[in-house]
């Protein structure tokens, strides 16, 4: 860098071509600075002629850098340390504004102005769970196309009363992972429905995220279902023979599958095209009654038809279903408020 010089004597600029000559100024005790050289010009001087005259009169020097520490410190206080002292402790380097954005160029300052609204969370806009119900779909579709015929033998041994010296046609086991495949979806599709209806009627702040809510109610679910098999095989091994007790645990996972087929279509809607939480309520609510109507009726055909209980088929079904039914209602609640936040 350079400054300029303390004083000099001005004379006149004798440029060619100027037109006239420039008035002698007067000698001072300093260099002029270039407005005043510029002063000196007439008015019609060209920026030519002003920067020869400002080369003429003004002259650089070199700068001579003050050598003496700083000493900006508060009185009485020894002189600070240097922030370049590699011992030098965190807590001397460190300021207010060490991570403010605007202090540290390199970094991202983030978003200006004011945040909006967040949109809700929602099962149509999460790409997991898109992919999962489209899964879902194809893959019952593929199951369907290879086990008609199982489907419209159970769907006929359903409905007919069982007779005793008719050879039963043993699933194989392609059908028998077909139907453990519409179980696993018919517990999720619920687990998706009570997400929709919790997120409706109990609010949408959870403590954890809604993968880890969503496969909860799924476990759950599916471990209310091995419970009633378990309390139906043993219910049948104790009173009943064998026979009708096997009967009636394929009949049970029959409808089981049925349910979430149906199921299916109105979880979809909800999703994907908003249809309205009471509408969906009201659909599953008629499904129920109409899967829990088809287990009575199997029930009395298969266990009670011969003996004329019906009010025995009444304990039974009161037993085996509505209890089951109502505990799982109640732990389910239970968990939904553990797993909500509340304020």
């Amino acid at each position: 860098m350079i400054q300029q010089a303390d004083s000099t004597t001005l004379g006149h600029t004798g440029e060619a071509g100027l037109g006239k000559e420039v008035p002698r100024p007067v000698k001072h005790r300093r260099q002029p600075t270039p407005r005043e050289v510029v002063g000196w010009l007439p008015e019609n001087a060209t920026p030519a002629q002003m920067d020869s005259a400002i080369q003429l009169h003004v002259k650089p020097s070199e700068i001579h850098w003050s050598q003496m520490p700083d000493t900006l410190h508060l009185p009485g206080h020894p002189r600070s340390k240097s922030v370049r002292d590699i011992g030098l402790p965190t807590y001397y380097k460190e300021s207010f504004f060490m991570k403010d954005s605007l202090f540290h160029p390199e970094l991202p300052g983030g978003r200006l102005g004011v945040s909006g609204d967040p949109i809700p969370y929602a099962i149509a806009n999460d790409n997991f769970f898109a992919s999962l119900l489209i899964g879902c779909f194809v893959l019952a579709l593929v199951a369907f196309s290879q086990s008609r015929k199982f489907i419209s033998r159970q769907a006929k041994n359903f409905f007919f009363v069982p007779h005793e010296h008719v050879t039963q046609i043993p699933e194989t086991a392609n059908e028998i992972r077909f139907q453990v495949f519409l179980v696993l979806q018919t517990y999720l599709l619920l687990a998706l429905f009570f997400f929709f209806y919790s997120n409706a009627y109990v609010g949408e702040a959870f403590m954890l995220a809604p993968y880890p809510v969503i496969a909860i109610y799924t476990g759950i679910g599916f471990a209310y279902f091995l419970l009633k098999v378990f309390l139906y095989w043993f219910t049948g091994w104790v009173f009943f023979d064998r026979r009708n007790n096997v009967q009636w645990l394929k009949s049970f996972l029959f409808i089981v599958s049925m349910e979430g087929v149906a199921l299916f279509p109105i979880v979809v809607l909800q999703a994907f095209f908003g249809v309205s939480m009471q509408t969906t309520v009201v659909y599953a609510i008629v499904l129920l009654v109409f899967v829990k109507m088809l287990t009575f009726y199997k029930t009395y055909i298969i266990f009670f038809r011969k003996k004329s209980s019906f009010l025995q088929n009444i304990l039974y079904f009161c037993a085996l279903e509505i209890i089951p039914m109502l505990a799982l209602w109640g732990v389910v609640i239970t968990i939904n408020s553990y797993l909500k936040i509340n304020f």
